[in-house]
């Protein structure tokens, strides 16, 4: 709808389209709804200062919403239609909220006249979004718009980074406004206080067995040079939390390995035995602290020194020594010039537990004519440093976590909320966000099957993703589960499968098909050479259920 050329004013919809401009954005993924024609309006004419991607399923547009606040530091835009539209788009907003992304879901609504009468697709999204989201809103007068983006980006941004929802009354956008001033964001990043340095410098130079833990959101290329820079200079050993190995440069000597899921035995005791651990970013969540038993909880038996940007994370389930409600970015600077006095036992240690990290990505055999490890191995030594990789949830992901080395920040898009269907439409963000880089997505045939409708969002807009879908014709994690639990007794866990190779065929991607470990080098290299996005189907042995385990031996544990 055009603006009213005698009074000047604007749409609703034209209002909400100047405010995500003036705050930056100009990139937005949402399925189109009758409950917002006036915002997707405003966006025709738009065009050159905001790209609107169509997605095929609202959970896709959300995932890519999410990753890109993960890739930019900034909210992810997403827009989505009423009732079945956000209740699809509700697992993004459930991601970012678990990873600490920021990230904007812009949600139609019904017209207000019709409200608290069970109207076509009416929900009460400030009740039913309440839990996944840090602020939930509905914009009833137009005038208001800027002052709700507005606060919108800066609650996304601030202290701990998450996810916002604002409900868009129909009627609302068609009203006329006048044009409204925005001031634009800037995140309020937390810093440390001088006696929370000493503090933190009294206790690290006091330790004999120190080790640091970097994890969460907040972080940037240049904080993560920094903190790298600390390590180096001080011999201190880094770990780092659930799918954040991008936190710190693997290759480099103090890097001893993650803490995620199946994280190597020998590093979990070395963070049990140590006397000083500093965790700056990660929450401690359930999978970095194996269900809260890697440290006791809630009083651990190490010097915790817990610095997190979220000032209500402090403490919330382990109590440190010192807590300091800090950014990454903040935080990196202030260790710059922290003064410490580096013991010199630890670069001994530091050194140890390197060893042992690079003894543990070593390829290790699995059942089957194609071995994963090996597949890792050849895409770390022959893929660019920045390449992107992204996964959702599934056993499948273990190998790529243990045996892919990262090498520049940010690089790995992964859920720590342990959603399937994630790493699809993620590549896919990325691709479109940075489409210089090259992107891996790693999906497992369960995983993959739940997004696959966006190859499709792919092939339109030209993200030349590579999907690497590792078929073994089940929902792996669960069967081990099963198996393990209850042997000989599968249930609900097999899978039917298409012709994966047909199927991206048939989207008008490249197809190809991995039976032996050999052939993936020569598929990688017409992938990485072909001008469309490429799917290489690589067959998995059903008994490769994990790195260190096998279907038949978990049901001998019985």
């Amino acid at each position: 709808m055009p603006e009213n050329s005698d009074s000047q004013q604007i749409t609703g919809g034209q209002a909400l389209i100047e405010a995500l401009v003036a705050n930056g954005s100009n990139l937005a993924f949402g399925v189109p709804g009758e409950s917002y024609l006036a915002a997707l309006d405003a966006l025709h004419d738009a065009e050159d200062a905001i790209r609107f991607v169509t997605c095929r399923h609202e959970a896709g547009a959300a995932n890519m919403a999410e990753a890109h606040g993960k890739l930019t530091g900034k909210p992810g835009i997403c827009f989505v239609t009423r009732g079945p539209g956000a209740t699809h788009a509700s697992i993004g907003l459930h991601t970012a909220f678990q990873d600490s992304t920021p990230m904007i879901m812009l949600i139609g609504q019904v017209a207000s006249d019709q409200v608290e009468r069970e109207a076509f697709q009416e929900i009460d999204y400030r009740r039913y979004l309440s839990e996944v989201t840090k602020w939930t809103a509905e914009i009833n007068d137009p005038s208001r718009i800027a002052e709700y983006v507005g606060r919108a980006y800066r609650v996304a941004t601030s202290g701990r980074p998450g996810p916002v929802a604002l409900a868009l009354p129909e009627d609302m956008l068609t009203a006329l406004c006048d044009r409204q001033e925005t001031v634009p964001y800037q995140p309020a990043k937390a810093s440390p206080g001088p006696v929370e340095m000493q503090h933190l410098k009294q206790l690290l130079e006091a330790a004999k067995r120190p080790l640091i833990m970097l994890g969460g959101s907040g972080w940037s290329k240049t904080s993560v040079d920094t903190i790298q820079g600390f390590a180096a200079a001080n011999g201190l050993p880094v770990t780092v939390s659930f799918r954040c190995q991008d936190r710190f440069d693997n290759r480099l000597p103090n890097y001893v390995g993650d803490m995620g899921i199946g994280a190597n035995p020998k590093l979990i005791k070395q963070m049990q035995d140590a006397d000083v651990l500093v965790v700056l970013g990660a929450r401690l969540g359930e999978m970095t602290t194996g269900g809260y038993v890697r440290i006791k909880a809630p009083v651990p038996e190490q010097t915790l020194i817990h610095i997190h940007q979220g000032a209500e994370e402090l403490g919330r389930v382990f109590q440190p020594a010192l807590a300091i409600n800090a950014a990454p970015d903040t935080m990196a600077l202030a260790l710059t010039a922290l003064g410490l006095k580096p013991n010199p036992a630890w670069a001994k240690q530091t050194a140890d537990a390197r060893a042992t990290y690079l003894d543990w990505i070593k390829p290790v055999a699995n059942p089957g004519d194609v071995q994963l490890a090996d597949l890792y191995k050849h895409m770390r030594e022959t893929l660019p440093a920045d390449t992107i990789f992204c996964n959702g949830a599934g056993n499948y992901a273990s190998w790529l976590h243990r045996f892919y080395q990262y090498r520049a920040y940010p690089a790995q898009l992964a859920p720590t909320s342990g959603a399937m269907g994630y790493g699809v439409p993620a590549a896919i963000a990325a691709k479109i966000a940075q489409p210089e880089n090259t992107v891996i997505a790693c999906a497992g045939d369960g995983c993959f099957m739940m997004s696959v409708m966006e190859l499709a969002t792919a092939v339109r807009y030209k993200a030349n993703v590579i999907f690497l879908v590792f078929n073994n014709s089940m929902f792996g994690t669960i069967r081990m589960h099963q198996e393990r639990a209850y042997p000989d007794r599968v249930s609900g866990t097999d899978l039917t499968n298409p012709d994966f190779v047909v199927l991206a065929e048939s989207f008008g991607a490249m197809g190809l098909r991995v039976e032996k470990t050999d052939e993936f080098e020569g598929a990688l290299e017409q992938a990485l050479a072909a001008s469309r996005p490429a799917l290489i189907e690589i067959m998995v042995d059903s008994e490769a259920i994990a790195p260190t385990a096998t279907l038949s031996g978990l049901k001998n544990q019985k």
